[in-house]
């Protein structure tokens, strides 16, 4: 077989074989039969020399300075090109990118005027509200948002609506969120992409996507009628046109208001399913009060504490009675075998006050003869129970008397009467959302007081197997409670009263009865079986006074010196009362702990938030 290599280097050059020719014979055939690897690199080599020796062109002439600064000068002219056209396009692509970036940004709204409304971008966070203008916009109710031709606000009509975003749902081009007015109104609103305006459609979505759950937003909406079933306006629903955020809420809160919101049976039915609900600890819930109040039962019971007070005063001032402050800091104990807290007042000693009880018997004295006061009460009792609190509300009352305790005892069911009768009606709204969650029956009553005496209560404690020893200690919450269903039964009421307590268990200030001082003219009021109200005719004679307070072994200081003193100038016999408002509220709506009537509670171990 004959090698290739001659051939191809036979081949590839005319030049190359003359070159070899030129060396003779014998260097020609070594070249032409040495191995391939050997004779490449010869060959150019060879052609590196052909190159040199055999090229018949002239020598370069030299370029003269003037040449040579001119293709400097087209060679800068051509660099400088190139890195013009590099910065154009860059520039292009920068402002492409910043256009781009420009058409999807969503900037904070600052809402100055309606009439400058289409200025301002439909969604996107509102600048912080500092009052920097009223704007014209006028926010309408949830409640007044209807599907209905006599709907204060119905289909076809354009509202603007602040609310918390209660639930919200994005997919594809579609939103639907539920707004929360109130705690417990809600409605529901949407928003579809526009074909016609893609761009923009797809921007509000996108913005959409950014808003948590109980945020505070402010909404404009087209109303338009539909049937809902997860709000409370069922027969409407708002088409968005704007959106902002006004407050925006963590994306992670300590826990949801829809698992606040749930009752204990939902969540123990759902303890046995793939996805139980979690139960949220009271302190959890307490640590954080302000979420759980948005919860719609927790909020009306607010609702309820309020109108408690409103009926309150409703009745007293009909009854012809005058509202009083008195102060809370005082110079000595109010009540006697209660705890107090102390306080440095300038380098004495002051207490807050424990009840507003001395300074509504010198209101008698003062020819004040009908006063109330709603004000703060402290005492300072170790107790943990889930119906004793720290701090709680007084709803105090103190009447002259003509003749009888009984007259104020009149008073007092009256009063109650009036907020029993006037919550279930006008407050129907909010104890239906409260016994959603709680359940409870409205509480009954009889239409004059109805009110057992110390040895009738004996005589059924004893009948349900209490050991009652000299019948002269006070109850316990077994017994009241025992009390409280015998009397359900006997006399078909939840609210009682019972006088003639002990004297030995009621204050110094007690009026004692005048057959048996053993006892005195002292009463407590029931709700379901457990105390709401203490109170008894005041012992108004200095001299007396002195007495039992000397007997009690109570130390007679500066406060008590001008409360006796008071006395001494003349006063018209009284009787009162004193009612802790959150046990009224707990008891009413038959809740399992009065902290849950209380907004921000006080209890031993809890002085925050």
């Amino acid at each position: 077989m004959v090698s290739t290599t001659p051939m191809l280097l036979f081949l590839s050059s005319a030049g190359v074989r003359r070159a070899v020719g030129s060396f003779g014979p014998s260097v020609a055939t070594a070249f032409l039969n040495a191995p391939a690897s050997t004779v490449m690199p010869m060959v150019t080599r060879q052609q590196s020399l052909n190159t040199r020796f055999m090229s018949t062109d002239a020598p370069a002439e030299e370029k003269t300075e003037e040449e040579k600064a001119a293709i400097k000068a087209q060679r800068e002219a051509r660099k400088a090109e190139k890195e013009r056209k590099k910065a154009e396009k860059e520039a292009k692509k920068a402002a492409k990118a910043a256009a781009e970036e420009a058409a999807n940004r969503i900037d904070d709204v600052t809402y100055l005027s309606v009439s400058e409304q289409d200025s301002y971008e439909p969604m996107g966070d509102m600048s912080i509200v500092m009052s920097r203008s009223r704007s014209g916009r006028e926010f309408v109710n949830v409640g007044d948002i209807g599907g209905s031709d006599d709907a204060k606000y119905g289909p076809g009509e354009t509202v603007w609506l602040r609310g918390r975003l209660n639930s919200i749902r994005v997919k594809g081009g579609s939103c639907f969120l539920v707004l929360r007015q109130n705690s417990f109104d809600t409605v529901q609103a949407c928003f579809f992409k526009d074909k016609e305006n893609p761009d923009l459609s797809a921007k509000m979505i996108k913005y959409l996507k950014t808003l948590t759950t109980e945020s505070m937003v402010d909404l404009q909406g087209t109303v338009a009628a539909a049937d809902v079933k997860s709000a409370s306006v069922q027969d409407a629903e708002l088409v968005i046109n704007r959106i902002h955020a006004v407050s925006k809420a963590d994306a992670m809160l300590p826990f949801l208001v829809e698992d606040a919101a749930r009752s204990e049976k939902e969540v123990e039915e759902s303890q046995d399913t793939d996805r139980p609900f979690p139960r949220l600890g009271q302190e959890l819930r307490l640590d954080h009060r302000w979420l759980d109040l948005r919860a719609p039962a927790n909020n009306a019971i607010m609702r309820v504490q309020s109108a408690i007070c409103q009926l309150f005063r409703e009745s007293l001032y009909s009854q012809g009675f005058v509202e009083i402050h008195t102060p809370k800091l005082i110079a000595g104990e109010s009540e006697s075998g209660a705890g107090v807290f102390t306080t440095d007042y300038f380098g004495t000693t002051a207490c807050l006050a424990q009840s507003p009880q001395l300074y509504k018997q010198m209101a008698i004295s003062s020819d004040l003869d009908r006063v109330f006061e709603i004000g703060p009460v402290f005492r300072a009792e170790n107790s943990n129970t889930r119906r004793h609190l720290c701090e709680f509300t007084g709803l105090d009352l103190e009447m002259a008397i003509n003749e009888h305790y009984m007259e104020t005892l009149e008073v007092v069911h009256n009063m109650f009467k009036h907020i029993f009768e006037n919550l279930e009606t006008r407050w129907a709204k909010e104890l239906e959302v409260i016994r959603t969650q709680y359940e409870s029956e409205p509480v009954t009553f009889t239409d004059e007081p109805c009110v057992l005496h110390w040895p009738e209560a004996m005589e059924i404690l004893k009948e349900k197997g209490f050991d009652m020893g000299d019948e002269l200690g006070d109850l316990t919450g077994a017994m009241e409670l025992a009390l409280g269903a015998a009397v359900k039964e006997k006399y078909g009421t939840d609210f009682f009263m019972l006088d003639k307590y002990p004297s030995n268990i009621r204050p110094f200030y007690t009026m004692p009865d005048p057959a048996d001082a053993r006892f005195s003219n002292s009463y407590d009021m029931f709700i379901r079986g457990q105390e709401i109200c203490s109170g008894a005719q005041r012992c108004h004679d200095p001299d007396l006074v002195t007495e039992i307070i000397n007997q009690k072994g109570i130390e007679i200081g500066d406060g008590l010196k001008t409360y006796i003193e008071s006395f001494r100038h003349g006063v018209s016999p009284h009787a009162g009362a004193g009612i802790g408002l959150e046990r009224v509220v707990f008891l009413y709506l038959g809740l399992d702990n009065v902290r849950k009537a209380s907004m921000f509670p006080r209890d031993p171990n809890r002085c925050a938030p």
